[in-house]
């Protein structure tokens, strides 16, 4: 063989060799990334050759999946009242990433979760059936929440404070997400939702935190009296009014000037909203104590998982007093979701235990075995004491029957709760936040319910508005569906 001929043989070799090593590490080390890369087109049309599991509301399907007509995906997502449970589903797209639940369980639902396989599903590798997603939301409480919040901005939670089920995520405007699932379809349907100034893709009630504004005094107060600031809701505090801001010439007004706020003792404070107490109050506490405090109601909790992961609420640091004194009436950087005052409401009405919030009941495979139970795996944590729960619910009774929360009053119910209106843009120059949280409890049964609304606009008149006026109607309109 002449050198001409050997040294293109071993080349071809090399290039032989070479090939062989670049299928072998696409097939054994890349086989798995290129499977999973958004842009493969074979992940959608697996995913959509055969219907999909589904997500029950009460034992009924809120999804489902139909046939499609042309193209070579087999089937689509449908939604049954899709605006009215869009906060829960999120949507399933031949186009665009899954949400919500649809998102934290695409492989339970479209079969390829590993624990749906049968061994002859693993001896054949058929796609196994898909399993299903049992919520635990409450029909009737999600529509009360849609059809009060109407035309409003807003945002709506309510939790059963003993088992820490949640009844109703509602976040309006809403959309439907039947518009995002036909690939034929999706692209105008994205931009239009995309381009709404409103959000509708947004969900309020997880992912949106503001400021809570006077709903916020239910953390100081728990703080005050958890450390031993005062000894009931009935010792008066230390209070001047007007208050001025440490280290500035800032007075801080109470809204209702006549109020008794002067050294008002928590009872009173909270009945009429004081600003002074609970400003004055944080800067007793200190920033540290307070933060203490609210992480324990999930502050700053950035693993809230519901199983949608919440938007952390967030009490900050490094402040000097006249800003800690702001957070104590809910403004500064204090920020919180519907979700997270909820929960503040959820652990006071509960004896001051926190039960973990979850939407999800169980899921199950295809022929209905359970492969996880939620409410089993529920954990519970003693926030405050239960006397101090005890006290707190009781303030908040106050503020419902002669406070600034009379909107709220349910026949055959004990309701205690807490308004809030929230400034909003640079020197209040926004529509404020109208909020409300409360509790419901049955005067006739066990049954109970925690609530938290927060209105961020409505075609009220900026001197209307209030967590009285907006949001406290939503609220007793939830707590009426769940209480019945």
């Amino acid at each position: 063989m002449n050198k001409t001929i050997r040294r293109a043989s071993v080349f071809a070799l090399l290039l032989v060799f070479t090939l062989l090593l670049r299928a072998t590490w696409v097939q054994f080390y890349e086989a798995q990334a290129l499977a999973d890369d958004t842009d493969n087109r074979r992940n959608a049309i697996e995913t959509y050759s055969e219907p999909l599991g589904n997500i029950i509301v009460a034992g009924k399907a809120i999804t489902g999946s139909a046939a499609t007509t042309s193209g070579d995906l087999r089937y689509k997502r449908t939604y049954t009242d899709g605006e009215l449970y869009a906060a829960v589903t999120g949507y399933a797209s031949q186009s665009y990433a899954p949400t919500q639940l649809e998102g934290i369980y695409a492989d339970l639902l479209n079969g390829t979760d590993t624990r749906l396989k049968t061994v002859l599903d693993t001896v054949t590798d058929k796609r196994a059936d898909p399993g299903n997603v049992i919520t635990t939301i409450d029909p009737a409480v999600q529509k009360a929440a849609y059809d009060a919040l109407g035309d409003k901005k807003g945002a709506a939670v309510a939790i059963d404070p003993t088992t820490g089920e949640i009844l109703a995520v509602v976040s309006t405007p809403s959309y439907n997400p039947s518009s995002l699932t036909d690939a034929n379809t999706a692209g105008t349907a994205w931009k239009s939702l995309n381009a709404d100034s409103d959000k509708p893709l947004t969900n309020r009630a997880l992912r949106q935190p503001l400021a809570p504004g006077s709903t916020f005094k239910l953390v100081v107060a728990a703080a005050a009296l958890e450390d031993g600031l005062y000894s009931s809701v009935d010792e008066k505090t230390d209070s001047e009014d007007p208050y001025t801001l440490p280290g500035t010439r800032t007075v801080l007004a109470n809204e209702n000037t006549s109020a008794p706020c002067e050294n008002a003792t928590i009872r009173v404070a909270l009945q009429y909203s004081c600003n002074n107490v609970f400003a004055h109050m944080a800067v007793e506490l200190g920033q540290d104590k307070l933060r203490a405090m609210a992480e324990k109601f999930g502050f700053n909790d950035k693993s809230q998982d519901v199983p949608v992961r919440a938007y952390p609420s967030v009490y900050p640091s490094d402040m000097d007093e006249s800003s800690t004194a702001l957070t104590g009436i809910g403004q500064f950087d204090v920020t919180a979701t519907p979700l997270q005052m909820a929960m503040v409401s959820a652990a006071i009405a509960n004896g001051g235990k926190l039960v973990s919030p979850h939407m999800v009941s169980q899921i199950t495979n295809g022929s209905g075995d359970v492969l996880t139970d939620y409410d089993d795996d529920a954990t519970s944590t003693q926030i405050v004491s239960s006397s101090t729960a005890e006290q707190l619910q009781s303030a908040m009774q106050t503020v419902v029957e002669k406070g600034t929360g009379t909107n709220a009053i349910i026949g055959g119910v004990t309701v205690g709760g807490k308004t809030g209106t929230a400034q909003n843009g640079e020197n209040n120059s926004k529509a404020p936040y109208a909020w409300f949280t409360s509790y419901g409890k049955s005067d006739t049964s066990d049954k109970q319910v925690a609530v938290a609304v927060v209105v961020e606009q409505s075609d009220a008149a900026r001197s209307e508005v209030s967590g009285n006026g907006l949001a406290a109607p939503v609220a007793k309109a939830m707590m009426q569906a769940a209480l019945k």
